[in-house]
């Protein structure tokens, strides 16, 4: 067999496990919320946290999205972390426009401690305040996104039918720039492919993620967990926080909402590297071996096919179609979900070399000293990680 097409058939193979062997991460269907029973009552308190710095053009819709929530009593702390454009005053607005204003909390956030990112700083004060409401679960929430008035209820019955510790979804994201649309969707497949949602459920599995933009938890499996503080340096902050439940034997549930979403816009393609440079060495622990692996393993799965396709070898060619073919199925269902014309489905190899671009640039910010930054904060600084504080 020529050279060329043992080269096409590693990615096909790989692809033929994608499909059937990686817990269906591909079949979006799996990930949509189960339908909450007709006519069912629900009375937990839920204990919103909202952190925010300098999230004034999103946060009042934000909150006026939660406080038309029906079903569940809801109390909405929303914690202003050092902003300089009115995020306080615009929260509390949006609060007394709908005449709730007794239904939002605003604190003004502390200094940042050592050790602790921003976002996760906030958190904790909004967790720890929130506590004396005596919630059944809190919300984790990020100020960018608009909650439709079925999506805390239907976290609510899943987590209370799961059971579940922990309930989050994978609100869609912004799809409407030719740079959303040819790496958005790509964002949530390739994050499902690493963490596919029905492993995440099973509890004899242990992986574990979540999405922190709506993260639904009970206060006990937090504190079982060790509380915010057991993950106050990470800035994969969700992932790890379903890690630290699912490790003290809680029950994780993810999946996807079409009708929760953000308002942040990823309009270019300066933006979208800079949310995956922001985490993406983080993510293969600042390792230079797995960040050679991971650059490697997608040029092979995502880029070999259609290279392969040039080869002008008759065997060569059929092989590296099949594996496209494979890839193309498998994307087809979150094209769907994101409503794109099905041709983009094609472009996922395009997607792939910019992701692995965008993580060798990653990896360069976190060497000079700049991973995870985020609003004017390196989150992910190299010598944290070199003295070994980060927890």
């Amino acid at each position: 067999m020529p050279v060329l097409t043992i080269a096409a058939v590693v990615p096909a193979l790989i692809w033929a496990y994608l499909l059937l062997g990686r817990g269906g991460f591909w079949r979006v269907g799996r990930a949509m919320p189960p339908t909450r029973p007709a006519g069912a009552q629900l009375s937990s308190r839920v204990a919103v946290v909202i952190p925010a710095r300098d999230e004034a053009s999103v946060i009042g819709e934000s909150v006026a999205s939660l406080l038309q929530t029906a079903d569940v009593v809801l109390h909405v702390f929303v914690v202003d972390d050092h902003s300089s454009d009115g995020t306080a005053q615009i929260a509390r607005q949006a609060a007394a426009k709908l005449g709730k204003l007794d239904s939002v909390t605003v604190l003004q956030g502390a200094s940042l401690p050592a050790g602790w990112s921003g976002k996760l700083w906030a958190v904790s004060q909004g967790v720890q305040t929130a506590r004396a409401w005596a919630p059944d679960f809190l919300l984790l929430t990020d100020a960018d996104v608009v909650h439709s008035l079925a999506t805390i209820p239907t976290l609510v019955s899943i987590a209370e039918n799961g059971p579940y510790d922990v309930a989050s979804f994978m609100v869609r994201l912004q799809c409407r720039s030719v740079a959303e649309k040819l790496l958005i969707p790509a964002f949530v497949f390739f994050f499902f492919k690493l963490y596919p949602p029905a492993w995440i459920s099973d509890p004899e599995r242990a992986i574990a993620a979540a999405a922190g933009g709506c993260l639904l938890i009970r206060p006990q499996a937090l504190a079982q967990a060790g509380g915010i503080e057991a993950i106050r340096g990470q800035i994969i902050d969700d992932c790890a926080l379903a890690g630290a439940v699912k490790r003290v034997g809680g029950r994780v549930w993810l999946g996807l909402s079409e009708t929760s979403v953000s308002i942040r816009s990823y309009g270019s393609f300066a933006a979208i590297e800079g949310m995956i440079s922001r985490t993406a060495f983080n993510q293969l622990q600042h390792s230079t071996f797995l960040l050679l692996a991971a650059v490697a393993g997608l040029a092979i799965t995502y880029l070999f096919p259609p290279a392969l396709l040039l080869s002008r070898q008759a065997s060569t060619m059929v092989v590296a179609g099949a594996a496209w073919a494979l890839m193309t199925v498998a994307y087809l269902s979150m094209i769907r979900f994101y409503k794109l014309n099905p041709l983009w489905a094609l472009t996922l190899p395009v997607a792939a070399l910019f992701y692995a671009i965008a993580t060798i640039h990653s990896a360069i910010k976190f060497w000079r000293g700049k991973g995870g930054e985020w609003k004017g904060r390196a989150q992910d600084p190299l010598q944290r990680s070199v003295y070994g504080s980060r927890q």
